[in-house]
């Protein structure tokens, strides 16, 4: 099996075009608004075009691919819902609750980057059959993972079902911590990736999100047994998406990625703590996170796949 690192060098990234606040994954998303029309997706775009330069301004390798205005594809900004990438060549496609999701789909991206970009794809593994039975995973926002001791931490909700996690860990070797969180209205949190994010050296999370105690324990101890700094984060710092971050590769060292409202929203202490592990980028995406409900994380795809 080949070595995975945690920190990917290079992400897919999808323009958004057709973006706007979606009513068919409202009713599971706290964190989305209502709203929104053709000023909003201009805004979007803005803010993306902002991330985009914040990454390759840092030397972050960004396979950017143009958003398809002609769908009704309003989260297509978030490619990590519907792919994961893997250092043996694997791409896994998720099943995804909203039906207006499903068009986001395109494994044939994979494609253009084998002949533009030589990544070596050698199996795919899709996990879609699932939609007909109303099961679902979101891809990297379902799991958060721990690439390198092979653990991955998901929270159960409507869109993380507990049948394709089991399919998931048998055919990627994955061990699986699972656990129900919520926030502080005590609404189910819809992905994992917006209470805890886990990086090289160190891990975010909200655990007192989670419900059990014993649950919490135990990803507490699984987090620090693999030798990483654990930052905790409060509930009501989780609005501002805090736990919504990413670590990547760069020639320059670790950079640490989340938005502004994010960074802003940390106290000094877990700022500094942060600061040990990489270097900050913050671009500002509020629209993005209002209207979407989804931040800087969501819409970085790591490519961990071989050249």
């Amino acid at each position: 099996m080949a070595r995975e690192v945690q920190a990917a060098a290079a992400v897919l990234m999808i323009q958004p075009e057709a973006f706007g606040s979606n009513p068919q994954t409202l009713g599971s998303n706290a964190f989305q608004s209502a709203g929104g029309g053709r000023a909003t997706a201009a805004r979007a775009r803005a803010e993306f075009a902002g991330l985009v330069e914040a990454l390759r301004s840092s030397r972050v390798e960004v396979h950017l691919f143009e958003g398809r205005a002609e769908r009704d594809a309003p989260d297509e900004v978030f490619p990590n819902n519907w792919v994961s990438t893997h250092a043996d060549g694997t791409v896994v496609v998720y099943p995804m609750m909203a039906e207006n999701r499903r068009v986001e789909r395109r494994v044939e991206l994979f494609e253009t980057l084998g002949t533009e970009s030589a990544y070596r794809v050698s199996r795919v593994i899709d996990l879609t059959a699932h939609e007909r039975r109303q099961r679902y995973l979101e891809g990297t926002g379902s799991v958060v993972l721990d690439r390198v001791h092979r653990l991955a931490y998901a929270n159960l909700s409507p869109r993380t079902h507990f049948d394709v996690l089991g399919e998931f860990s048998q055919r990627l070797d994955y061990d699986v911590i699972s656990f129900e969180a919520v926030d502080e209205q005590q609404r189910p949190i819809y992905h994992t990736n917006a209470l805890m994010a886990v990086g090289t050296g160190f891990a975010v999370i909200c655990a007192a999100a989670i419900r059990a105690p014993a649950k919490r324990a135990a990803v507490i101890a699984a987090l620090r047994g693999c030798g990483r700094e654990v930052i905790e984060l409060y509930p009501a710092q989780l609005r501002s998406f805090t736990g919504n971050l990413l670590e990547l590769a760069t020639p320059d060292g670790p950079l640490i990625v989340l938005s502004a409202g994010a960074w802003q929203a940390l106290d000094e202490e877990q700022r500094g703590a942060l600061r040990r592990h990489g270097k900050i980028v913050a671009p500002a995406v509020p629209t993005i996170e209002r209207f979407g409900g989804g931040s800087v994380r969501c819409m970085l795809a790591e490519i961990h796949l071989p050249r």
